[in-house]
């Protein structure tokens, strides 16, 4: 097993621009296609806890169903917001990611290097062509 951890939507840019600057470490992630294979309800307070963006910075905002749940009231607790998560992965924000360094939601996507053992093996550019990394695998 990896020493690192993404929780990942494949058809998310900014988890495969995340995921493509983990490999670029060198190192291959545990991949978690969350909505295929939710987290638990444990599991999402923990990464919650240890990102230090809380429950509420789990939650995908954007996502419709947020709002047509009602999950944009600002006096709902920690625990509801949790199960509507588990219910709906969805509205679980995206991607997590966990190393022996932290763990952080990396939105934007190069978050991801404040956490990463190991250095850029390389020159990296995101989807949209922005360079986020140069040829020394210093970030740009």
């Amino acid at each position: 097993m990896s020493a690192i951890t993404i929780y990942h939507n494949p058809r998310c840019g900014t988890s495969r621009n995340t995921l493509a600057m983990i490999r670029n470490s060198g190192v291959e992630p545990e991949v978690i296609e969350y909505l295929q294979h939710p987290p638990t309800l444990e599991r999402l307070r923990e990464l919650a806890a240890a990102s230090r963006v809380g429950v509420r910075g789990l939650l995908r905002a954007k996502e419709p169903l947020c709002a047509e749940l009602g999950l944009d009231d600002a006096s709902l607790d920690d625990e509801t917001l949790l199960q509507a998560m588990v219910a709906n992965p969805v509205l679980i924000n995206r991607p997590v990611v966990v190393t022996p360094l932290g763990t952080r939601l990396c939105r934007p996507s190069e978050v991801v290097l404040e956490i990463l053992p190991d250095p850029q093996r390389g020159a990296f550019s995101k989807e949209d062509g922005e360079a986020v990394v140069g040829a020394d695998g210093r970030r740009v």
